[in-house]
């Protein structure tokens, strides 16, 4: 399903390239980090919206009014990226593994879902009673 989603141009090409570029990061010896922000923060928020691309994509693109099962997956789907992740950091000169990394990536990835799966029920309600969209 997803390798023939690639192909078409669907929303799962914003988690591969999003994947890709923490990959790329966390292949660094040093790599470089926003200033002021602890390694938890930095965590919490790469995998934050690592989880919001990968709901949009277990979704099929239309977040409004999706139910548990897309926000689940898209959740476990970012853990398990998160995990191989710190795997693959053991590998690297002057990295490590940090169980604590992992739990900050998956708080992360869980609070974002959670604001999108909040987000795309007040929008289908709206939708629903008829309301226009908010303008910015």
């Amino acid at each position: 399903m997803v390798v023939r989603s690639l192909r078409d141009g669907s929303p799962w090409w914003p988690v591969v390239i999003y994947m890709a570029v923490i990959f790329a990061v966390q292949s660094m010896s040093h790599p470089p980090a926003p200033p002021g922000l602890d390694d938890k923060t930095e965590h919490f928020l790469a995998y934050g919206g690592l989880g919001l691309v990968t709901l949009r994509a277990t979704s099929g693109g239309a977040v409004a009014g999706l139910g548990p099962g897309p926000a689940f997956a898209a959740w476990a789907i970012t853990t398990l990226y998160g995990a191989s992740d710190e795997y693959h950091q053991r590998f690297v000169p002057g990295r490590s593994s940090d169980v604590s990394d992992l739990v900050a990536d998956a708080i992360g990835a869980a609070s974002a879902i959670g604001v999108g799966w909040v987000s795309g029920i007040l929008l289908r309600s709206r939708r629903a009673r008829g309301e226009p969209p908010r303008s910015r």
